[in-house]
């Protein structure tokens, strides 16, 4: 399973990438309105200086028309056709299918987000989405079963034989990773404040705390003989 940080911090992000374990970025509106009015391309340009991997851009002018979506996409994409993936949500009308399908007609990688059920994953595995994004905790706040989404969706898409990476989001505590890993998530994306969590446990603090004291302990023997 990849991990994936959900931030557009810099700061953020260069503390956790000595770890390791990160394998791409997620970015939304919400995330850049927390980084208080910086220049979006500039960001989005330090990250991709940052991180070898997918670094997902999300459409921000949705009451345009297709072509304007379109239009928008291409550019995010050419600032790094590798590693850039354009979020295009769900539309309830069936416009964000016919986007990603004409995406995927360019190449453009496509990261389908906001989705609650397994009808909408098959849908945008269909149209030949790079990623799909399930809202794990969205699902549970609207009364569904969020394990029960990522299980389903990821036995369909290997069983269509589509090459769609589900991707769960909506992450609001350590034990939420595990339930999507275990539930078979291809990739987790977290937010810094969940990620750095994870590393901590109170009894492994004790251990490592008790394991010191007694290498101290048996140095002042040694030095005793």
């Amino acid at each position: 399973m990849k991990i994936f940080i959900d931030t557009a911090s810099i700061t953020e992000i260069k503390a956790v990438l000595p770890w390791g374990i990160i394998n791409g970025v997620t970015t939304n509106q919400k995330i850049f309105l927390a980084e208080k009015g910086c220049n979006f391309k500039d960001r989005v340009t330090e990250i991709l200086s940052l991180v070898d991997g997918p670094i997902s851009v999300e459409l921000t002018r949705t009451e345009e028309s297709d072509e304007d979506l379109i239009k928008e996409a291409v550019e995010y994409s050419s600032w790094n056709p590798k590693n850039i993936t354009v979020k295009v949500p769900m539309f309830g009308d069936g416009r964000g299918l016919r986007i990603v399908s004409e995406l995927a007609k360019r190449d453009v990688k496509t990261n389908m987000t906001a989705l609650m059920a397994t009808n909408q994953v098959i849908l945008a595995s269909k149209v030949g989405a790079t990623f799909a994004s399930i809202f794990f905790n969205r699902v549970k706040d609207a009364g569904g079963d969020a394990e029960r989404v990522v299980r389903e969706s990821v036995a369909l898409v290997k069983k269509m034989g589509a090459e769609t990476e589900i991707i769960v989001g909506s992450i609001r505590r350590p034990e939420d990773v595990t339930q999507a890993a275990i539930a078979g998530a291809h990739i987790v994306t977290i937010p810094y404040k969940i990620l750095t969590q994870m590393p901590y446990h109170p009894k492994t603090e004790e251990t490592i705390k008790e394991f010191d004291q007694a290498w101290l302990e048996f140095k002042r023997n040694e030095h005793s003989r």
